[in-house]
């Protein structure tokens, strides 16, 4: 019987230390497993090639790029220094302006006092104005007097005007006064009172004074 007895107080003690043992491996082996971590994979950012202005660039992370903005500034190198001044003056996108040898020669002229008669720099009238302007854009002869180039012109609704339509005035009887129309209701002429200069139809003068409009055959815009 005593020896029963320590027979099963043995298995008893036995058991009981598997216990402890299935118990305690787990939490040993999470500590195990926290105290040493596994590695995590290594992640590289990924170089990819991409084509700006026709050339191939290896973008990384750090660069970016400004396709867009470069090539809207290429466009804009193609204006001059004139057009981006007179797009102001007329307050229209510089890409409105498409004829240089136009504003060059409006800027050549700029202020050039009025002079009845006269047909240079030291004083010039509106008709040899015009007649001096459409000469050296657009290679068109025109009559001395704004009479005349009116009699030139085929007549358009004020609707239909366009960069190089001629625009009559009377300001002493018929047509007595002539202009060239640019953009955004604006037209360069000589003025009696400031010479070479850019005013606006819509202007009270101008407005009371305007005649009509008139198209010369040759003077279609550039593409």
């Amino acid at each position: 019987m005593k020896h029963l007895l320590t027979y099963l107080s043995a298995i008893i003690l036995l058991s009981s230390c598997s216990m402890v043992k299935s118990v305690l491996q787990p939490k040993q082996a999470a500590v195990s497993q926290a105290a040493n971590p596994e590695p995590m994979p290594e992640v590289k950012p990924e170089n990819k090639r991409v084509k700006v202005g026709g050339s191939s660039t290896v973008n990384n992370n750090n660069v970016f790029q400004t396709k867009e903005i470069s090539s809207y500034s290429s466009s804009l190198e193609l204006f001059s220094l004139q057009q981006f001044k007179y797009a102001i003056r007329l307050d229209v996108p510089v890409e409105a302006l498409q004829n240089k040898s136009l504003y060059n020669l409006i800027d050549e002229w700029w202020g050039t006092p009025y002079r009845l008669g006269g047909t240079t720099q030291r004083g010039i009238d509106c008709s040899a104005f015009v007649q001096t302007l459409m000469f050296g854009v657009f290679s068109l002869q025109l009559p001395r007097t704004a009479r005349e180039q009116k009699d030139m012109t085929t007549w358009i609704p004020m609707s239909d005007l366009r960069e190089g339509d001629l625009v009559f005035f009377n300001t002493r009887g018929s047509v007595s006064h002539v202009g060239v129309y640019l953009h955004n209701n604006k037209f360069v002429h000589a003025s009696t009172s400031g010479g070479v200069m850019i005013s606006d139809l819509n202007e009270t003068y101008w407005s009371r004074k305007l005649i009509g409009a008139g198209r010369l055959a040759g003077t279609t815009p550039l593409p």
